[in-house]
């Protein structure tokens, strides 16, 4: 008895000095569980790991096309769902609840878009795996060519890509079975680009180029094997998968696709668009009340356009003042090298200005490229690329030289602002280097109308910076603001109320001065991507709109700064998240 009792008050001692172990909390259990699904997440999306500078599945490619993967991404959303569900969400932190909000909201509307046969049409003129394999293969990318592993990676990567293709080509067979297809219109911009990428002799391809440049990291004895390596791989593999790919396109696919544009058209096509208008826009909108917001803003700046017009002294009607800055070769750059010239100017001066309304921002910087000629003329006019997360590539701003007269001199302060700072490099970059958000909202989610609100929004900032003192670059921040309100229009007069092509493409002749390449290249890609273009100006009228509210309640206690910063560290949120953490800043603001 004595030995079980001074054994007794050892434990009970014991039990007093050591530290208790307390449960974790749920907000613990949430973020252990959240970094446990975006491992899941960058297993599942390598070449996602790849475009953050996580290098660990650089030699891996999913294939995404067969029904197997199909039904197993299905289950995880599933089960993903469940998990998510036996979280408290009233014992959440504050910030934890944002993201358990979002994640919902992400998993659920993922698991409604499964009903749709987005795997049947797997390329169209604006992407699909063999542009953008090209795009990494060139060297100057996301996949990193600096040492000999890093060559090996991508060996092994561009070697699973041979059954994507043929995968590819058996789901677009399935597509033509179902009467789900891309429009013939759209698929004759597809056929020069597989043209230009099918080519018989490895040293004629774009994959050629990191052989070309070898970096001095990489030994003589594995350039050797490396390059007879990639010659063999692209001479029985790559290339040939090209080429069936494009004897498909051309002679089964094309006689084949739809002659219809709205995807209305499709079997369960008016579901499948408001299910991408729902995405995209985040908010309660029907396609007729975005089509009515639209009308009533292309209306409004064509209004400021006349404004613009009579300052500059222009004698004529607002028509043939655009016929004017369409003709006058002075509003143009003759030379591709001048007009990236011209951006890497801006860099400068906009790097300069913004300190005046952000006390935020990036880390990493941005280098401005030239658009690669394999696919420009169908490319956007511009477009951004996000740095890796460690810092070690940059953000690019991509700018297309295919067609100087689709890009004139008085929209490249928008453009400037828009693309690179303080738009998308601004958001993207500042996100990214946030690392109290969870990684999903770091890298993850993607909401257009938060992303592009907030790049179009960065336009409209122009004048507070100091820009748009000519009124010719102010044109060009209404030039750009008419788009994104014509898309409102145009895209669901495409998809819901039966416009043709060629009355979209007139529509946006008739009110704006876009050359008509731009227009066709604008319209085509509304055709393929439903919904995507209504994001930006339900975006920015809702970000503009949070901010005069927040004007209005705050009067001299508002902070531009710490609006800003509110909006950029949110990480990507649908608009009605958005709204909450603005309103919550305002009340602790007054």
């Amino acid at each position: 008895m004595r030995r079980r009792h001074a054994i007794s008050l050892l434990a009970t001692s014991l039990s007093l000095s050591l530290p208790a172990f307390a449960a974790p909390t749920e907000s613990q259990r949430f973020h252990r569980w959240l970094d446990a699904q975006w491992e899941l997440t960058l297993q599942r999306q390598p070449i996602l790991a790849t475009s953050l500078g996580d290098p660990r599945y650089n030699d891996r490619l999913i294939d995404t096309t067969t029904a197997a993967y199909r039904a197993q991404a299905r289950r995880e959303l599933q089960a993903q769902i469940k998990a998510l569900a036996g979280f408290d969400r009233r014992k959440l932190d504050p910030k934890d609840r944002v993201s358990y909000s979002i994640l919902k909201l992400d998993l659920e509307q993922n698991l409604a878009g499964e009903r749709f046969p987005e795997w049947m049409q797997p390329i169209s003129q604006i992407g699909g795996l063999p542009s953008f394999l090209a795009q990494m293969g060139t060297g100057q990318s996301i996949q990193p060519f600096k040492t000999t592993k890093d060559y090996d990676d991508w060996l092994k990567r561009l070697a699973l890509a041979v059954p994507v293709f043929d995968g590819s080509i058996a789901n677009m067979r399935a597509g033509l079975k179902a009467g789900v297809t891309q429009p013939r219109a759209v698929m004759d911009k597809v056929l020069p680009q597989l043209t230009a990428l099918a080519v018989s002799e490895p040293e004629k391809s774009l994959f050629w180029g990191p052989i070309k440049d070898f970096p001095e990291a990489v030994p003589a004895a594995d350039r050797e094997r490396i390059t007879a390596r990639m010659r063999q791989l692209l001479s029985t593999q790559v290339l040939p998968a090209y080429g069936r790919l494009l004897a498909f396109v051309r002679d089964e696919y094309m006689p084949r696709a739809r002659a219809s544009t709205a995807w209305s058209a499709l079997p369960d096509g008016k579901a499948w668009y408001a299910h991408r208008v729902q995405q995209s826009t985040t908010v309660a909108l029907t396609p007729d009340e975005i089509h009515d917001i639209g009308l009533k803003e292309v209306a409004r700046i064509l209004g400021e356009m006349e404004g613009v017009r009579k300052q500059v002294g222009f004698q004529g009607d607002l028509k043939a003042f655009f016929k004017h800055l369409q003709d006058d070769p002075k509003y143009y750059y003759t030379k591709p090298e001048d007009l990236l010239a011209g951006y890497r100017e801006l860099q400068k001066k906009i790097n300069g200005l913004t300190p005046k309304l952000f006390d935020i921002a990036p880390k990493a910087d941005y280098e401005v490229r030239e658009v690669e000629a394999f696919r420009a003329e169908s490319a956007a006019g511009a477009s951004y690329q996000g740095p890796s997360a460690d810092g070690s590539r940059a953000g690019v701003f991509y700018v297309n030289t295919f067609n100087l007269k689709a890009q004139p001199i008085f929209g490249m302060e928008t453009l400037s602002l828009h693309e690179a700072s303080p738009g998308h490099h601004f958001q993207v970059s500042i996100a990214q280097e946030d690392a109290n958000l969870p990684k999903f909202r770091r890298f993850g989610s993607f909401y257009v109308a938060y992303v592009e609100g907030w790049a179009l929004y960065a336009e409209s900032l122009g004048k507070e910076l100091g820009l748009f003192t000519d009124p010719y670059q102010w044109y060009g921040r209404l030039s750009d603001e008419q788009l994104r309100a014509m898309r409102l229009v145009v895209d669901t007069g495409l998809h819901h109320k039966g416009w043709t092509r060629e009355r979209a493409i007139q529509y946006m002749l008739d009110n704006s001065s876009m050359a008509e390449s731009d227009v066709v290249s604008e319209v085509e890609r509304y055709i393929v991507w439903p919904g995507q273009a209504l994001g930006y100006k339900i975006g920015q009228l809702e970000i503009s709109k949070l901010r005069a509210e927040a004007e209005a309640a705050l009067g001299a206690k508002f902070d531009v700064k710490g609006f800003h910063r509110v909006v950029l560290t949110a990480g990507q949120v649908p608009l009605p998240v958005l709204r909450e953490l603005v309103q919550e800043w305002v009340a602790a603001s007054r």
